[in-house]
């Protein structure tokens, strides 16, 4: 095993290793058939930001597809932090996976007796930093969010590609996100960020029932970093007209923490440029985790 005193390592079902000597069996049925869940999650100051939501989550998704996983929460939560204290990163990205195990070319998982965790501690830079200035353009993808009747995307599985079509379509115009539109034709969230819209000092969300990921720093948002500032976010469908009057218009997520949106299709949102709240809302965000990151 080689490792640098400071940088990404994995911890692979027990073994902590450098990322180029991971290894997972090309039988294993997150590999063969996206079939797993993952989170996301932030390491701020040593500090593993919101660790009990994003296991929380996964919990449920495992739950949700009939995957056990190999640990118990208390076991996962203990390896989480012994590979960020291997990787002697401060601030650091995790992203952590639960595959259903190496099985048989079959779809049937009951062949895969052990699900596979890994555990990546690497770094993350997801948008350039001048975005956070200026606002980032965006567009709204032609490609609608799959029914929740089909696959919900509260469950954070590892069968992306909705979301993958969805963004090369934002590849495809210059950008780096895009809103994706439930079937209906209700707004529900980008690729991989959750989305605010603020109007008149109002800020509001799309809810659970539009098909969204049940997002940590979505939530953290509303429960936290909104009231902390006098404000109130309400989740209540929205249609894009709406969106494209708002005065201020922000995405939300682990990787993406938040930022404020300058267009979408070409078009302004209110000045242009990143809005006051949204300005609030980002720098009480970093005060917070910068200050003493929450691990519940």
């Amino acid at each position: 095993m080689t490792l640098t005193a400071t940088g990404p390592v994995v911890w692979i079902d027990g073994r902590i290793v450098a990322p180029d000597e991971a290894m997972v069996s090309v039988y294993d049925h997150g590999l063969l058939y996206g079939d797993g869940i993952f989170e996301g999650i932030r390491v701020y100051g040593g500090r593993v930001f919101k660790l009990k939501s994003h296991l929380d989550r996964l919990w449920h998704g495992c739950e949700a597809i009939r995957l056990k996983p190999a640990l118990s929460q208390s076991e996962l939560d203990a390896a989480v932090r012994s590979a960020v204290s291997a990787s002697g990163l401060k601030d650091a990205y995790i992203r952590l996976l639960i595959t259903r195990g190496k099985g048989s070319l079959g779809l049937n998982p009951n062949h895969c007796p052990r699900a596979g965790t890994i555990i990546i501690v690497d770094r993350i830079n997801l948008y350039p930093a001048e975005m956070y200035e200026k606002g980032m353009p965006i567009i709204v993808a032609k490609r609608p969010r799959i029914p929740a009747a089909c696959l919900d995307p509260a469950i954070k599985s590892l069968n992306y590609l909705n979301n993958i079509l969805a963004k090369v379509e934002a590849i495809d115009a210059g950008v780096h996100e895009a809103i994706m539109l439930n079937t209906e034709g209700f707004v529900s969230e980008c690729t991989g960020d959750n989305i605010f819209v603020i109007k008149d000092g109002a800020i509001n969300t799309p809810p659970v029932t539009a098909g969204i990921l049940r997002g940590v720093t979505r939530r953290f948002v509303i429960d936290t970093l909104a009231p902390a500032l006098g404000m109130k976010v309400s989740e209540r469908p929205m249609k894009m007209d709406e969106v494209l009057a708002a005065d201020e218009v922000f995405l939300t997520g682990t990787a993406a923490e938040v930022i404020g949106v300058g267009s979408i299709d070409g078009r302004k949102i209110g000045s242009g440029v990143v809005g006051p709240l949204t300005k609030r809302l980002e720098a009480e965000f970093k005060r917070i985790v910068a200050k003493d990151a929450p691990e519940d």
